[in-house]
């Protein structure tokens, strides 16, 4: 080869490096959205699942176009990520479905699921009408103090909920508590 051509070939790469410009967003989907999706097919062996998977992994690019690597390391740069993504998705789906058995589980033995017989349905019903009443009877705020007692809140949020000073409410649940127990046993004695 004369020196001449060899000059030139060996000028032609740094021509092409120079003038070739990075791949947009759009051009990266459109190359490696295929290849994306079914690598999280084929880990997650579902087809909505892997839509998410492949969703996410090009957010992850989108956010990160700056910094992720250059076109000849980019589609095993997302495959990576494709790979990360699906085993979290994994993950997480697994934890979720432990939960949920568990919750099935503590359900069941506690009852939740049972079939109560008409009579029982019935005077459950009726005692949960009769405390609702009690509740309508007792004033405010402390009813509404006895209330979000009942629901777990602790005393300083109570006190921002209904905008009393927090050393009040101590006294409004245990007032709310004695009148409730006060109106409940009226109307319950009536039966």
């Amino acid at each position: 080869m004369s020196e001449s051509a060899r000059a030139l070939t060996d000028s032609m790469p740094e021509t092409i490096e120079k003038n070739a410009q990075p791949l947009g967003f759009d051009e990266v989907f459109t190359l490696h959205h295929r290849a994306v999706f079914r690598t999280a097919r084929a880990m997650v062996r579902d087809t909505g699942l892997a839509e998410d998977v492949t969703q996410e992994v090009f957010l992850k690019l989108y956010n990160h176009m700056d910094s992720a690597p250059n076109d000849e390391l980019l589609r095993a740069w997302l495959l990576r990520v494709t790979m990360n993504v699906a085993r979290n998705t994994l993950r997480g789906q697994s934890r979720a479905t432990a939960r949920e058995d568990e919750y099935a589980k503590r359900a069941e033995g506690a009852g939740w699921f049972t079939v109560e017989a008409p009579e029982e349905e019935y005077e459950r019903r009726a005692e949960i009408e009769e405390a609702r009443r009690a509740l309508d009877k007792i004033k405010e705020p402390m009813r509404s103090a006895l209330l979000l007692k009942q629901q777990g809140l602790s005393y300083k949020e109570i006190a921002t909920a209904l905008q009393v000073n927090e050393g009040n409410v101590g006294s409004l649940v245990a007032r709310g508590r004695k009148e409730f127990v006060r109106v409940y046993g009226k109307i319950g004695g009536g039966r």
